[in-house]
């Protein structure tokens, strides 16, 4: 049955959520920094609010989705200070350190913080596509189960408080070898006079097929990339994150580190506002 949520922060992934739930029967209250953003929630059926504490005052359960660090410990802060308990299920993808620091504010103001990492791009949750990693209270992960099905196709509890995160690093890691796997491959069917869009439909269906070809390789065939699910920018944190996880455990990921140089080219070329898929073009300059 659905209920009342709120929602901070209303980018691509936090505006998707909000319109999914609203569609699906939630009572969403949220905000924004961007008035152009409240717009749209309200707009969706929902009900944008001036700030934090009005959003707060309204949803026993707020969802959080954060571009950078500071901004998710500005909004922990701000939901420190309004009356506990509230359940924070924290989304964004950011680097484990500032996870926990935002759950020790939390936690002592009497608020419960999930750590529930998303799996998935902005076109993935316009159409209900992500997978969530849930870590934290195990009483609270389960009660968040019917919110958490009606934006995303699975979730799971992954256990301890920042697990999410650990598994969204491992998952992103993925991601980034994939994409750059993807446009190698689209790059030598190019180059062996093969049509890429035969390519796309027959390679995608094989023992080679990941998710990341799938989404990606079709705008490499077409060499657009945009509208972007992920830009280039923004993937950078991402992989500056695991790569400074990574070295933090001491481990070598050499995979991981050759694909780093491909994303930093594409950067350096200007299609930083692109979609990843966009490192084909880089491979395909030589």
């Amino acid at each position: 049955m659905a209920g009342t949520v709120g929602i901070i922060g209303l980018g691509i992934m936090g505006g998707a959520i909000a319109a999914n739930l609203t569609e699906r029967g939630w009572t969403v209250y949220g905000t924004d920094i961007d008035p152009s953003k409240r717009d749209a929630l309200d707009r969706a059926g929902g009900t944008a609010c001036a700030d934090i504490a009005a959003v707060c005052s309204a949803a026993p359960v707020v969802l959080t989705s954060l571009p950078s660090p500071g901004a998710l410990a500005a909004v922990a802060a701000a939901i420190a200070a309004t009356p506990a308990p509230r359940v924070v299920v924290e989304t964004s993808t950011m680097a484990l350190a500032d996870k926990l620091a935002a759950e020790a504010v939390l936690s002592q103001a009497g608020h419960t913080a999930l750590d529930c990492t998303l799996s998935g791009t902005g076109a993935q949750a316009v159409n209900r596509d992500l997978v969530i990693y849930a870590s934290g209270d195990t009483a609270a992960i389960a009660a968040q189960m019917p919110l958490f099905g009606d934006f995303a196709r699975a979730a799971h509890d992954i256990g301890a408080f920042g697990n999410g995160t650990r598994m969204k690093l491992v998952a992103n890691l993925l991601v980034a070898i994939h994409n750059v796997a993807a446009a190698e491959a689209m790059v030598l069917a190019n180059a062996a006079g093969l049509d890429p869009d035969l390519v796309v439909k027959i390679a995608g269906s094989g023992a080679g097929a990941s998710r990341m070809f799938d989404m990606r390789a079709p705008m490499m065939a077409a060499r657009s990339y945009l509208p972007a699910t992920m830009r280039v920018s923004m993937w950078q944190k991402d992989m500056d994150i695991i790569g400074a996880y990574a070295r933090e455990l001491g481990v070598s990921l050499p995979l991981f580190e050759a694909s780093g140089p491909i994303y930093t080219r594409a950067m350096d070329a200007g299609l930083g506002d692109q979609d990843t898929a966009a490192v084909f073009a880089v491979l395909e300059r030589g």
